[in-house]
């Protein structure tokens, strides 16, 4: 499977979720390629389990699900026989093939898509991953339904997911925010978005509507690293794209003392390696039926 040009795979007329392509494409996207390192050091403390659930073996053909910078699928190409990741993004994609490409990993392939409406080959993949990259589909049962084509008879499933926000170490940071900048609602529940599959009855629900059988959905923990210390930490999170489109219209020095706020909160995780939160997710497993 070649590279499919950029230019030529994804843009609001054949994704069907046109605010998340703008997003990614925008930016959110040019945001998270420019600090690969700081986002790996937020994840990657999930890729040990998510691959080890996804049980790989060298002769499969692998699927990333919302890829990104490509952490994920660099990690599965070195297990597998061949990786392809497909994401929105063309900032990210763009750093996850110069990364390959750094990396010697000729076996990886990277396709700028929306996997809800892409369409893959038929019964091409033995496997689909993601991490953190199913939660923001416009229709997740259609969305699912199309990976389940794409995999072959009894190919198998495994991505993670956050719970819901009020379970998360990061919560409190952002309670500190919310003293001085308002932000929205991040425990209520939604159909789309980082906690749309926070309810693992929800998860069954939709995997099950879109072809896949034995259904696993197990609590999960893991580190992660915001920054070298709190003040770090903080810049950081500020930097992050949604945080500024929520602080856009608040004045400036409400902003410094929500900073500021911060700050005082990711102090409480400050540790001799960095500014370290628990994150609480779900590992979901399933097969195609």
């Amino acid at each position: 499977m070649a590279d499919t040009p950029l230019t030529n795979t994804a843009n609001t007329a054949n994704t069907a979720n046109t605010h998340q392509y703008e997003a990614w494409n925008g930016y959110e996207g040019r945001h998270w390629a420019d600090h690969q390192a700081r986002y790996d050091a937020l994840n990657d403390g999930m890729n040990a389990p998510l691959l080890q659930a996804a049980a790989l073996r060298v002769t499969d053909t692998v699927l990333d699900i919302g890829c990104g910078n490509g952490s994920v699928t660099r990690l599965a190409a070195r297990r597998a026989r061949q990786a392809v990741g497909i994401d929105l993004s063309a900032p990210m994609l763009e750093r996850a093939r110069a990364t390959a490409e750094a990396e010697d990993l000729p076996h990886v392939t990277h396709v700028q898509g929306d996997a809800q409406v892409h369409a893959f080959e038929p019964a091409s993949f033995d496997v689909a991953v993601s991490r953190y990259g199913v939660m923001f589909f416009a229709d997740p049962v259609a969305a699912f339904s199309n990976i389940a084509g794409a995999l072959r008879p009894g190919g198998r499933l495994a991505f993670v997911c956050p719970q819901s926000f009020d379970r998360q170490d990061q919560a409190r940071v952002f309670a500190a925010v919310s003293e001085h900048a308002p932000l929205p609602d991040l425990t209520a529940a939604s159909e789309t978005g980082p906690a749309s599959f926070a309810d693992p009855n929800r998860v069954r629900a939709v995997l099950s509507a879109a072809g896949f059988e034995g259904i696993e959905v197990t609590p999960l923990e893991a580190e992660q690293v915001w920054g070298r210390d709190p003040s770090d930490a903080s810049e950081f999170l500020f930097g992050w794209g949604p945080m500024r489109h929520w602080l856009r219209e608040v004045p400036e020095e409400a902003v410094e003392r929500a900073r500021e706020a911060a700050t005082e909160a990711f102090g409480a995780y400050a540790t001799g390696e960095g500014v370290r939160l628990k994150m609480s997710c779900w590992l979901v497993r399933a097969t195609r039926a």
